[in-house]
């Protein structure tokens, strides 16, 4: 009985899984890109006499927020951000047929409201998996799709929407839960608000976001019956 006794683990925040909600906070480091499908015009030579193909390559930025966490019951959580900041920015590369390159970034500062539905393993002593997903509304604080033609700037709408999936791990700590967490983020919307007049834009017929997310969660607190 001792010896048992010597290896029994103490289980930190041993009453965390009866609290029904709880919040943290996210920090984290993001890498995104574009999704392009290009417009008909790409192909006919009358119309695109410049520009001989486009691509979008991966950028990374940071992202931060406030989370709330509602348990469902023993298995479930329901998710909410009520502040999420996500900055990205988005890089695309022309090919000119005068086998020149030349570059367009895309800066975004994101409110996005994520709600997911978490699906926890049984806690291991400090320890657990989990798996996640769910639906977003992004809205862009940088979208530049109200200015003037100027620069041939591709335009950017303002809202999106879209679905995510991931997997995360909970590291029960003596005084809070450390969760990293990875999540892949995939737009629905096309975000590119198409103008035949500007060069870089006529080509590019629709834009989906495509996310990647790093995040460290500091999950605590809680609150009893």
């Amino acid at each position: 009985m001792e010896v048992k006794a010597q290896h029994a683990v103490e289980l930190n925040l041993a009453d965390h899984d009866v609290k029904p909600y709880y919040f943290g906070i996210m920090l984290g480091y993001n890498t995104s890109h574009y999704n392009i499908t290009h417009d008909p015009s790409f192909t006919n030579p009358a119309l695109n006499k410049k520009i001989a193909d486009v691509e979008s390559g991966n950028t990374g930025r940071i992202h931060l927020g406030i989370m709330a966490n509602y348990q469902l019951s023993k298995r479930f959580d329901l998710r909410f951000y009520p502040l999420n900041l996500v900055f990205s920015e988005k890089k695309l590369d022309y090919l000119m047929k005068s086998n020149t390159i030349e570059n367009q970034r895309a800066e975004s500062i994101v409110m996005s409201f994520p709600l997911q539905v978490r699906l926890k393993s049984d806690r291991i002593n400090n320890f657990r998996v989990y798996t996640l997903a769910g639906a977003k509304y992004d809205f862009d604080l940088a979208s530049n799709a109200g200015a003037r033609n100027s620069d041939n700037m591709l335009k950017i709408k303002k809202n999106d929407y879209g679905v995510e999936g991931g997997i995360g791990f909970q590291f029960f700590l003596p005084y809070f839960i450390l969760s990293p967490e990875i999540k892949f983020s995939y737009g629905l919307s096309n975000i590119h608000a198409r103008d035949a007049d500007l060069i870089y834009s006529s080509v590019v017929d629709k834009m989906n976001s495509r996310m990647l997310m790093f995040s460290l969660h500091f999950e605590g607190g809680g609150m009893g019956r």
